[in-house]
């Protein structure tokens, strides 16, 4: 009979415990976790807002559990629901007055008001579809250790900070937003593929016209990579063709399993844009746990840029610890993502 009594810690058991507290230590915002060249202090003409301050409301596509019905706070949570979920979720803007600037710095800025009503099942894609018809699309990826508030936060963040004109969305999936849950995360990523691709085909089905932008962060780059390969495979030149701009950002994904993504997708690769940084304490972390395999936000920018991609170096930017979320946080970097969406003809 086998001897049930505890064993004492592996070595390895011990290095990969010790980098998960490391994240959870260093990094307390993770999830919430540039040739293309990074500009400093380049200038756009006049800021104008963006249509997510003039109308707050963010199209969401989600494989979480809602929680309530109707929904109630915190709307959506890490369970994997019943296939894809529609939402058209209402958001507040941050105070523009130097008094709100000070107060958005201690307590925060956007936030989640409502989730008026949930459409889930067969018809959730259609539905996120029809509420974007005739515009063009931001859709945000979110990466490990996120809660929907804080991915829709982030989603928020971003289409606001490069001024996007179109319908500013978020596709979110049932990350546990905890520090130890990094396997978790991962399958529940991979787990909400065909959702993803049935949100994109879709998009790609509307006679609108408008173009579909993805911004994908840390672990939500490989479910965005693999989702494409799908969507390329199933559904053809047609439905690749009204993929916008595709910028992964701080790519948390074996080197190899990166390449071998981006070699699948073909001709498209060329739509893609990774912003890496050699600096990025968590994708060291995260290479650690992987087993000290390079992820693809930190490898070289010279290896990166021989696979067909465009790259933003973003190592000699941000003066933080762990510069894992400069797409977020630094002007400079969120020009990248603004460059990359207006290249390819798509609000902003």
């Amino acid at each position: 009979m086998r001897d049930m009594r505890r064993q004492p810690p592996t070595r390895r058991f011990l290095v990969r415990s010790g980098a998960i507290l490391g994240l959870a230590a260093l990094v307390p915002g993770l999830g919430a976790c540039v040739a293309d060249g990074l500009i400093t202090g380049t200038a756009d003409g006049p800021e104008r807002q963006s249509a997510l301050d003039v109308s707050p409301v963010l199209l969401v596509a989600t494989t979480r559990r809602p929680v309530g019905s109707p929904p109630k706070a915190p709307w959506f949570n890490s369970e994997r629901g019943r296939g894809l979920s529609f939402a058209e979720v209402r958001v507040s803007a941050p105070d523009r007055s130097l008094i709100g600037k000070v107060s958005s710095a201690v307590g925060g800025d956007w936030a989640v008001t409502a989730v008026p009503q949930v459409e889930t099942g067969k018809g959730a894609a259609g539905a996120f579809a029809q509420a974007a018809f005739g515009r063009d699309v931001l859709i945000y990826v979110h990466g490990y250790r996120e809660s929907f508030e804080s991915a829709a936060v982030s989603a928020a963040k971003l289409s606001d900070g490069i001024r996007f004109n179109g319908a500013s969305a978020l596709f979110t999936w049932p990350s546990a937003a905890a520090t130890f849950d990094y396997g978790y995360d991962r399958e529940s990523a991979l787990w909400s593929r065909d959702a993803f691709e049935d949100l994109l085909k879709a998009l790609a089905n509307s006679p609108s016209g408008g173009r579909i932008n993805i911004v994908a962060h840390s672990m939500g780059t490989l479910l965005t990579l693999e989702t494409l390969r799908m969507l390329r495979a199933e559904a053809g030149e047609a439905a690749m063709a009204r993929i916008g701009a595709v910028v992964l950002a701080a790519p948390d994904i074996d080197i190899d399993l990166f390449t071998n993504s981006i070699e699948r997708l073909g001709p498209d690769v060329s739509k893609i844009t990774v912003i890496s940084s050699t600096k990025d304490r968590a994708l060291e972390l995260s290479s650690t746990i992987a087993g000290g395999v390079v992820r693809a936000g930190a490898a070289d920018r010279e290896r990166l840029e021989a696979l067909g991609v465009r790259v933003a170096d973003a190592s000699d930017y941000g003066g933080g610890l762990i510069n894992h979320d400069l797409f977020l946080t630094n002007p400079d970097v969120q020009g990248v993502v603004k460059r990359a969406v207006a290249r390819a003809g798509g609000g902003a």
